[in-house]
Formats: C-alpha cells, sequence, structure tokens
C-alpha cells in the first residue's frame, strides 16, 4: 500500500467515524474535552494505521478510551503537583539562616566520621544506590550494607546537635531526626 492509498483509506475512516468518537469522548470526558480526544485518538490511529482492524470502530473507541484515561491521569499528577506546589507556597518560609547554619553543621559532622561511614551515606543516603547497588560498589552484602548505613546514620547524628522540632539532617537526605 503506498503513500496515497493510505492517506484515502485514512481520511475514509475518518469521515465515517469521526462523529461517533467524538459523541464517544464527549460522553466520557465532556465535550470541552472531546475535540482534543478525537485529535489524538486519529492521531494514535495514523501512526498505526497498518494495524487497525477490520472491526474498526471498536478498534477506535479502544485508542479513545486510552486517551481519555491518559488524559485522566495527566489532570490527577497536574492536581496533585498544583496542590503541593500551594501547600509548599503556604508554609511559612524557613529561616535561611537556620539551614545554612544546619548544612554547615552537618558537612563539618560529615567531615568528622570515618572513611567507612562518608562512603556509605554518600552511596545510598545522598546518590540514592539501593542496598543491593551500594553492597556492589563496597564489596559487601546488600544486608552488611544496611548495617553499615544505619550504624552511620547513629555516628553523624550523635555528632550533629539538631534543636528539638528541626529537621536539618533529614532535609540533607540523612533521614536521621
Amino acid at each position: 500500500m503506498d503513500a496515497d492509498d493510505d492517506r484515502e483509506r485514512f481520511t475514509a475512516l475518518y469521515d465515517r467515524y469521526r462523529k461517533r468518537v467524538w459523541a464517544y469522548a464527549a460522553g466520557r470526558a465532556g465535550a470541552e474535552a472531546a475535540d482534543e480526544i478525537v485529535s489524538e485518538t486519529f492521531m494514535a490511529a495514523w501512526r498505526r494505521r497498518r494495524e487497525i482492524p477490520s472491526a474498526e470502530l471498536p478498534w477506535l473507541f479502544g485508542v479513545a478510551r486510552n486517551v481519555i484515561r491518559d488524559a485522566v491521569r495527566a489532570e490527577a499528577r497536574r492536581a496533585s503537583l498544583t496542590a503541593a506546589l500551594r501547600r509548599r507556597t503556604e508554609e511559612p518560609a524557613a529561616d535561611v539562616a537556620e539551614d545554612v547554619v544546619d548544612r554547615l553543621a552537618m558537612l563539618g559532622a560529615m567531615a568528622d566520621l570515618p572513611d567507612t561511614d562518608r562512603e556509605v551515606l554518600t552511596l545510598m543516603a545522598w546518590q540514592g544506590l539501593s542496598p543491593h547497588e551500594a553492597a556492589g560498589v563496597l564489596g559487601c552484602t546488600a544486608a552488611n550494607a544496611r548495617v553499615r548505613l544505619h550504624r552511620a546514620r547513629k555516628r553523624l547524628a550523635a555528632l550533629v546537635q539538631v534543636p528539638q522540632g528541626r529537621h536539618a539532617v533529614d532535609s540533607m537526605g540523612m533521614g536521621l531526626s
């Protein structure tokens, strides 16, 4: 099938089913979203035009259903991010000077730790490696990496004196308070 045949077949498909797909989309997501859903549905159909089965309309409804589901998920993510941003902007701003002092205290305490403690804290707490991944770097078992992390956190917490109610150590990603 050449490009002209593809275009003609697809145009006929679009003309035949556009209104029905729009009605389906409007019924599921509202008239204001239906045009966008129809556009995305037929864009997906164009990309997969050689895979469209003979039962075209049910297939198009399935594509539209997936487009709607993706749109709902995206909207939920947007709403969640908006709510999180709103919460962060409504919270009283942290005292920047206190934050700087806390971070300096943390860095000083890290410098006082043995190299092995600094390494496990850096790998797992700051770089986000799993115990299994860190174990590969450290040359030990995953269980041993977890134990090393626990002990390093305890030693670090003993070196850092954080006033009651403050979470500077946690803000550094160490999970100590």
